[in-house]
């Protein structure tokens, strides 16, 4: 059982109906394309290509003016695809806006076109050519070009009879029908295959048709039985006499997706027959020149003037409609119309959610919303699931159509990234396209629109502003983002360099600092890029940075512009450590004292200078005593002279700069106690009054482990030292006798700590009546 059901009057004034047209229609409701007088050739008499929409509206219009159009078809994202005869593909949007081309390859340019078929397979839309040279050429998705050449099919002279795009295991492959023979090419081979149970009064096959879904296949013989079965040739599922031998104009399925009955729909000139599972057929008279549209449930006509619906009957329909029908549903109808309440029923089931008759309803309102004439998309509910809301949305904000698309998002509830803030952002793209309105006007009619929108990036609208030549008004929306990794990328696409520079450095990421300087460095020359980095401290200071670890040279640069010479010297300093070559250091460290001395740094150039003769000293002591002292610090070089005893050497490295007494004295006594040169060590004691004092004498003895040099030095420890270095040498007696002369509490717990209670009783009586007369503090 099948209905027809008419959707629209078309709204087009099309003088010749659809006679001499090239014409395709979109699926799930879409556009409908149509290219008057294709076959012209002549300059001053060029095709008019037209864009409608279901309902006949006029969406775009112009003239055509590139190549022969061999074939027109819609893409799953409704841009029309016009492929030429060269081979040659362009695609527009829906609004006849020019978006790109591409070519199908040079073999197909040089055969030409035959052939062409528009399929879309589960990777996108695909183009399937047959080229004047008889083989075919297949890509399977247009928006990643991957052209395909199928093998050749044997014994094919000249166009097959029919053929079509299959797509089996995620593969697209082509049915070629040649005379009685059937073939199916794939990526390597061309394979022969036989439809079982086909009539063999056949002698050829005429026309084919796969269905929506790519699942079940049609086939019309020459003896006029269509054979319908599974796409993969392996079940038939019924064959049908249409007692007619003519050859079709066009050929379609038309099955509801979950139904058990194989139908399709063959149109003649005036004659539309379904055929089915049963032997007998439904004939449709048809007024005018018409084209039939598969689609996921039934098939839609159109022709000049009307545009309708052949669908099959649901079976839940069919038991509430039929005559005398005692179905709940038949039922529940008749108490509707009794009671004029379209939920009445609702009230006697029990246990029954009411969420699926509120969706339902709310479903059902959007479909009639959409499918109003002046929208033009005619959608079933069945359709409406499968394509999804977002699509919906998505083709009416493609339609200019955005309140509709923004009540229908609020109608049913759409996350507002996925809703209301998207349809906003493709407004907003739109809005500032249009050269009427001021920037200003513009600027301010987007930002009071976009205030409560949430998720909303403005970068991307000022980009849409900027590639449509308004630079003023795209630097007004950055304005609106808070962003800032969002502003500078596009700042600096449009030459705006001072502004993405302050933007990044306002936003407080060093990185995104970077990032526009780098790009400023390989944009600017290197003067204007010093001067611009010099009005931002920020963006300088980090590049200073970089410099430091990455070009030495270019840090010299910016110290010498800015007269830097304080940071000038210390450059010079730091690259003089790299240096090798003893007369390159010095000269380096020489600049550094010329710059220090005009930064008016006295103690810097000083303490350069110093390094200077240091270095110089060292040379000549390496040149004479061959020993290793070039780079030594001035303590290092010290300690190594008097490690190996070049005394007077170092003595005179000690006056010539100046040290401090005590500094050479801990150095030397280290010095030798390291080489256990005692006499050395004991002279040099006895040289003048020691600045440190003689406990450290004592110590670096014990250090070394001669307790008996050590306690030569005991006597000249000043008192207040004298107890430790009594204990230093294990002399406990002498360090109670310190402790008692100088009458320390503290001194004398310390010795009564190293004491023994069985072996040095009468020593310990002794501190103990000594510390009970130290008077208490």
């Amino acid at each position: 059982c099948f209905c027809y059901i008419e959707l629209y009057e078309m709204g087009w004034n099309l003088k010749d109906g659809l006679r001499d047209c090239l014409v395709a229609a979109a699926p799930y409701g879409g556009p409908i394309a149509l290219l008057k007088a294709h076959n012209r050739r002549s300059p001053s008499a060029r095709p008019q290509l037209e864009i409608f929409s279901s309902s006949g509206l006029p969406l775009a219009s112009f003239p055509w003016k590139s190549g022969m159009v061999k074939q027109l078809g819609w893409t799953v994202s409704d841009d029309l695809l016009c492929v030429q005869e060269d081979g040659t593909v362009l695609v527009y949007d829906l609004l006849g806006g020019f978006k790109r081309h591409f070519s199908m390859g040079n073999e197909v340019s040089q055969s030409q076109v035959l052939e062409t078929k528009i399929f879309h397979s589960p990777y996108g839309t695909g183009v399937a050519i047959l080229t004047g040279a008889l083989r075919f050429t297949l890509a399977t998705n247009i928006d990643d070009i991957k052209l395909r050449r199928l093998p050749e099919v044997p014994g094919l002279q000249g166009a097959p009879s029919c053929w079509a795009v299959l797509t089996q295991d995620r593969q697209s492959k082509v049915l070629v029908a040649s005379g009685p023979h059937l073939f199916i090419l794939d990526n390597t081979a061309c394979t022969p295959v036989t439809p079982p149970g086909l009539s063999p009064q056949a002698s050829s096959i005429v026309h084919m048709c796969v269905s929506f879904s790519y699942k079940y296949l049609a086939l019309l013989t020459d003896s006029g039985h269509v054979w319908m079965g599974t796409s993969n040739l392996k079940e038939k599922l019924s064959e049908v006499d249409t007692k007619i031998k003519g050859s079709p104009k066009q050929m379609a399925w038309c099955r509801r997706p979950k139904s058990q009955q194989p139908s399709a729909v063959v149109m003649w000139d005036g004659l539309l027959l379904v055929v089915g599972e049963c032997k007998e057929t439904i004939q449709y008279h048809l007024e005018d020149d018409s084209i039939l549209v598969p689609e996921l449930d039934g098939v839609r006509i159109i022709s000049g003037t009307h545009h309708e619906l052949l669908q099959e009957v649901p079976g839940a329909c069919e038991e509430i409609f039929k005559i005398a029908s005692m179905a709940p549903g038949a039922l529940l109808l008749e108490a509707h119309k009794e009671y004029e309440a379209a939920s009445f029923g609702k009230c006697f089931l029990s246990n029954f959610p009411p969420e699926q008759f509120v969706s339902m309803c709310k479903d059902l309102r959007v479909l009639n919303a959409v499918r109003d004439y002046t929208v033009g998309i005619p959608l079933s509910h069945t359709q409406f699931k499968q394509m999804t809301l977002q699509v919906l949305i998505d083709r009416l904000v493609y339609r200019k159509l955005y309140l509709l698309a923004i009540e229908v998002c609020r109608y049913l509830k759409t996350p507002e990234y996925q809703g209301v803030s998207r349809v906003l952002k493709h407004w907003a793209c739109y809005k500032v396209q249009q050269k009427e309105e001021s920037d200003e006007v513009i600027a301010k009619a987007v930002s009071v629109k976009l205030a409560d929108a949430a998720g909303i990036s403005y970068s991307e609208i000022a980009t849409k502003a900027y590639e449509s030549g308004r630079t003023e008004l795209a630097i007004k929306l950055l304005e609106f983002e808070p962003r800032s990794g969002e502003q500078v990328p596009l700042l600096l696409k449009m030459k705006k360099s001072p502004l993405a520079l302050s933007k990044a450095i306002e936003s407080g990421d060093t990185d995104l600092v970077y990032t526009v300087v780098m790009y400023l460095k390989n944009e600017l020359n290197r003067g204007d890029f010093f001067m611009m980095l010099r009005n931002q401290p920020v963006a300088l200071s980090l590049y200073k940075q970089f410099c430091k670890h990455q070009e030495q040279e270019t840090l010299k640069d910016l110290f010498n512009q800015d007269d830097d010479h304080e940071e000038l010297g210390n450059f010079y300093v730091k690259a003089s450590y790299k240096e090798q070559r003893l007369e390159a250091r010095i000269a380096h460290l020489q600049s550094a004292v010329d710059e220090y001395y005009k930064a008016k740094n006295e103690f810097s150039a000083k303490t350069t200078e110093d390094e200077m003769r240091l270095l110089r000293f060292q040379r000549k002591l390496e040149e004479e005593k061959d020993e290793q002292l070039v780079g030594f610090s001035l303590q290092d070089t010290m300690t190594t002279l008097l490690s190996v005893g070049l005394h007077k050497h170092a003595e005179q490295l000690y006056k010539d700069f100046r040290m401090p007494d005590k500094r050479f004295w801990w150095l030397k006594l280290k010095a030798l106690a390291e080489k256990e040169d005692w006499e050395e060590l004991e002279k040099f004691s006895k040289s003048k009054k020691s600045p440190i004092g003689y406990l450290p004498f004592v110590e670096v003895c014990i250090k070394h482990h001669n307790k008996c040099e050590a306690r030569k030095y005991v006597a000249k420890v000043s008192p207040e030292q004298k107890v430790k270095a009594h204990l230093a040498v294990g002399d406990v007696e002498g360090a109670a006798e310190a402790a008692i002369e100088r009458r320390n509490e503290s001194e004398i717990s310390t010795v009564l700590s190293r004491c023994s209670a069985t072996t040095d009783h009468l020593l310990v009586e002794r501190l103990n009546r000594a510390k009970a007369t130290v008077p208490k503090k």
